[in-house]
């Protein structure tokens, strides 16, 4: 039996707040609507936005379906690759709804998530190792991309890069982000952690940091094992997530008459995005500020940069947030008429990570690399 805590709706997740979210969500919509159309200044936007192309906004729509659909297989892959995906469909939908809803920088949709894993019987554990696991898989998509395209521009190969000091700057900052995950395990390890246990006496404050030291080097560990046992799912799952959505991008630029070119198009979006990294609901202000920031930087004209940049986030957050809302309220009705929700996930909570004994016989690998004789 699992405590109660652990099978507890977090508040912020309650359909009564949820619903309260998306009610905000609109008024904020409906104001930013109400100040292009309003605004003196803004006669070149409102231009644009009256010549949308349809067909180039139905493929960004299309594009946008494909990238909420691309989380569920990285989600499935990550997570649950046994559960059905109907049910896969579910959780990662309503992570999504989650996200575009709650302030929180992408964390509300992992705490739906770890919410539905719990309920589903996945020991804490797992669901903190393997969520650290999928933040840097669906990161590593970002960062990757951004280190390839720097280099392109820096070789020549990327075509004109008005701000080759900020490319490459970013580009060096992601290839060192890279770096410094995967030697994350390697350095715990040099350097001791969470070999001798804690004391009984330990505080709070203590345990807790041990509990999550040991999730983020044992996530990179999964990432890592995740990447090479499942390829198809980690890999189209995540860069599906980012590409469809960078094609959403693409296509809302050309629905106002205007394409910033490819490599600017990237290379804008993935350092933009980090906007979304404030605490606002659905990185609403901030993925915008950041995005229109970036375009300016490279030259593209403003008009055409937020007559995109509005289409393109009203497309991302009402397609997941629609959909994710119907997904949440099936999720919730299916873990609280289960009478036995462990059977969801309790055979998919085995550990992954395989080392070689001096026998040459496999053995799990647990807390930084060790053994686990934990029972699963």
């Amino acid at each position: 039996m699992m405590p109660e805590a652990a099978t507890q709706m977090p508040q912020e997740l309650s359909p009564r707040h949820l619903r309260k979210r998306l009610l905000q969500l609109g008024v904020l919509v409906v104001l930013v609507a109400a100040v292009v159309l309003l605004t003196p200044g803004l006669a070149g936007l409102r231009q644009r936005l009256d010549h949308a192309a349809a067909g180039w906004l139905g493929i960004a729509a299309v594009a946008e379906l494909l990238s909420t659909l691309s989380y569920v297989v990285i989600f499935r892959a990550v997570f649950c690759p046994r559960m059905s995906w109907r049910m896969s469909y579910q959780i990662g939908m309503a992570e999504q709804a989650a996200n575009a809803l709650l302030p929180a920088g992408g964390a509300g949709g992992l705490a739906l998530g770890a919410w539905a894993l719990s309920r589903g019987g996945m020991s804490a554990t797992h669901i903190a190792r393997r969520t650290v696991a999928f933040f840097l898989l669906t990161s590593l998509a970002n960062v990757g991309t951004l280190v390839v395209f720097a280099a392109a521009f820096a070789v020549g190969i990327g075509g004109h890069d008005p701000q080759p000091a900020f490319t490459l700057g970013w580009g060096a900052a992601a290839a060192l982000a890279i770096v410094a995950t995967l030697a994350l395990p390697w350095v715990a390890s040099r350097l001791g952690l969470g070999r001798k246990p804690l004391p009984a006496d330990a505080g709070r404050l203590k345990r807790l940091s041990r509990r999550a030291g040991e999730a983020l080097i044992g996530g990179v560990q999964d990432s890592v094992v995740l990447l090479r046992q499942r390829p198809v799912g980690v890999v189209v799952g995540s860069m599906g997530y980012m590409a469809f959505d960078i094609v959403a991008l693409g296509a809302a630029f050309l629905a106002f008459g205007y394409s910033p070119g490819l490599g600017v198009l990237v290379v804008a979006y993935l350092v933009g995005q980090l906007g979304g990294l404030l605490p606002l609901p659905g990185g609403i202000g901030g993925i915008e500020g950041g995005l229109l920031a970036t375009f300016a930087l490279y030259h593209v004209p403003l008009a055409a940069s937020a007559a995109a940049i509005i289409a393109y986030r009203a497309l991302q957050l009402w397609i997941p947030g629609i959909l994710g809302s119907i997904a949440f309220v099936r999720l919730r009705a299916i873990l609280h008429r289960e009478t036995e929700p462990a059977a969801i996930c309790r055979p998919l909570a085995e550990p992954i990570e395989l080392r070689t004994t001096a026998r040459g016989r496999p053995r799990p690998a647990g807390r930084f690399g060790r053994p686990d004789r934990s029972p699963h």
